[in-house]
């Protein structure tokens, strides 16, 4: 038995709280909400390729994530709690009746183990890079709730009642709002300050475009400087068929390029474009149609890309010059 600073005897858990669960949850959830809108913010100046939400398609975007964005928050968060804080908490409960040192530092080095354990599978599994912000992120996201339920723990011993559930998930959608409000103004200012600079494409003549650009699954793209094309298993505009299809064609053999500066050949410049984008017309005789690449990335690093279908939900192609 422990006694309480208020005198009260406490009886020493090894099971979890439902306070406790929620707690970690909660703090989770609000957590993710700002991660994900800092990575949307963090998109400002990048290129979209083509891509973007407009009209209806935006409304109804912003409805579906007003509805299921914060159910799938609280279920991200219990299944944070469950695989990250209460497992830590737990070992840490084992180790203070047979170690020196406060419950809390060790329910903290736990997290931290396990957020690392957990962040060296994701980038095993999903490629990320070992000291990236990702992973960083990964590791260190079970220490806010670790905090949360070590204090929530320390009141409940000086007061004898633990918090109630529904002001927990309360304060942590208050707090996961106020957050992401915080973050999007803070983005919108550095947009409009020219802080964040917004994302313009380069533009590339003739000369710099000759070269060969390489795709996913084997595609290739030889320019020549004559004007001749050389393709393998390159996607390509299906012989029937209109532009909103999401449907391509492989073309193999050679064909002829040419530069675009004025948005002509652009299937989506009199649509869903905000703006022309220069572009490089790949045309082949027995392969389907013309192929519009649109030039995107940067002068450093340039890419050629087609979206096919909607630019809503198309389906995007790159290739990259060597």
């Amino acid at each position: 038995m422990r006694c309480a600073d208020s005198g009260r005897p406490v009886r020493s858990r090894w099971t979890w709280t439902g306070v406790e669960v929620n707690l970690a949850a909660a703090i989770c959830a609000a957590q993710f909400a700002v991660a994900f809108t800092v990575r949307w913010v963090g998109t400002f100046d990048d290129d979209d390729h083509g891509a973007g939400l407009g009209g209806g398609f935006a409304a109804v975007g912003l409805l579906c994530l007003l509805v299921f964005g914060p159910p799938l928050l609280a279920v991200l968060g219990l299944l944070h709690a469950v695989t990250f804080t209460m497992p830590a908490a737990t070992l840490a409960r084992l180790v203070t009746r047979r170690a020196p040192g406060p419950e809390g530092a060790w329910h903290l080095g736990f997290v931290l183990v396990l957020g690392t354990f957990w962040a060296a599978l994701a980038v095993v599994l999903l490629g990320l890079a070992p000291i990236g912000v990702p992973a960083l992120l990964i590791a260190v996201s079970g220490v806010p709730p670790a905090l949360g339920v070590a204090r929530t723990r320390w009141r409940e011993r000086v007061s004898g009642r633990p918090p109630a559930g529904r002001r927990i998930w309360l304060r942590s959608a208050l707090a996961g709002f106020g957050g992401c409000l915080l973050v999007i103004v803070a983005g919108t200012v550095a947009l409009a300050t020219g802080v964040i600079q917004e994302y313009e494409p380069p533009k590339l003549g003739a000369e710099q475009l000759t070269g060969v650009w390489h795709g996913d699954h084997g595609a290739v793209l030889r320019l020549r400087a004559d004007g001749r094309a050389e393709l393998t298993a390159l996607p390509a505009q299906p012989e029937f068929g209109d532009v909103a299809t999401k449907e391509f064609t492989r073309c193999d053999g050679t064909g002829k390029w040419f530069l675009d500066t004025s948005g002509r050949y652009d299937p989506y410049a009199d649509g869903h474009a905000l703006e022309r984008r220069d572009g490089v017309v790949v045309r082949v005789g027995d392969c389907g149609h013309d192929t519009y690449w649109t030039i995107g990335g940067t002068v450093a690093h340039p890419e050629l890309f087609v979206l096919f279908g909607d630019p809503d939900s198309g389906d995007l192609r790159i290739l990259k010059q060597d």
